[in-house]
């Protein structure tokens, strides 16, 4: 079952799971994991195709973490079985058959990866490049496609919306000086728009060379044809795209 049926319960999820250790005044912990398949599929339409990063990420109570590779998908769920806290685990279908390669360290019974963690998948000096879930994949492509332009991409996968690990974004701007988000979701109070509002209001803000771009998908609900689905979607020319308006080249 997708998160897109999570609707029918979201008053256990936000009104109970959420605030009941922080209305029992800390004495009722809710040691909970809602994991599934979130965000797009393929030709699955408007009612089953939306992220829910946002409107969980939204909630105070909540951690809400979103696996990229096999080695993210592991640890982070063996995270979330340990935490004292509900924890929604954002996963995407399209990645479940998808194969990654998996370093000894995370083959081991004991690897955990910390919940409000980040990981820089490819290191960079012109651009930071945010992502979560799939859109990571996306942009290591789009990273590819530019080095052989000149241009070296500096990759971050978030792995948790919340609490989200803004100093390893904040770290990398102040490095490269130029930011872009890449996320699935609709454009409207997205993770991407979280993500600037934090560096806007944050020290990084002052290493900005140009104004962040946020690459997203679009603001409607998701078409059934596959052409209009694709369009819908952030596809590694979109976030080409966006770096060489961030870069003005």
């Amino acid at each position: 079952m997708t998160f897109n049926f999570s609707m029918q319960a979201i008053d256990q999820v936000i009104n109970s799971a959420a605030k009941t250790c922080y209305m029992s005044a800390g004495s009722i912990s809710v040691p909970i994991v809602f994991r599934g398949p979130n965000g797009a599929a393929a030709g699955v339409a408007a009612q089953h195709s939306q992220c829910f990063a946002a409107w969980y990420g939204h909630c105070p109570g909540l951690k809400v973490v979103s696996p990229w590779s096999s080695e993210d998908a592991k640890g982070l769920l063996k995270a979330s079985i340990r935490d004292d806290n509900p924890v929604v685990m954002l996963e995407s279908e399209l990645l479940y058959g998808v194969p990654f390669e998996m370093s000894e360290q995370a083959q081991s019974k004991d690897f955990v990866i910390p919940i409000g963690k980040a990981k820089i998948e490819r290191q960079g000096t012109h651009v930071t490049l945010v992502a979560h879930s799939r859109p990571v994949g996306h942009c290591m492509e789009a990273a590819a496609v530019l080095a052989k332009e000149g241009v070296e991409c500096e990759v971050i996968n978030l792995r948790t919306i919340r609490p989200m690990d803004i100093e390893t974004v904040e770290a990398s701007v102040a490095k490269t000086n130029h930011l872009v988000t890449v996320e699935g979701g609709w454009p409207q109070f997205g993770v991407g728009a979280e993500i600037c509002a934090r560096i806007m209001e944050g020290p990084a803000f002052n290493y900005l060379d140009a104004p962040a771009v946020r690459v997203t998908g679009a603001d409607v609900p998701m078409p059934y044809a596959k052409i209009l689905e694709d369009n819908s979607l952030p596809q590694v020319k979109d976030i080409v795209f966006a770096v060489k308006k961030a870069l003005n080249i």
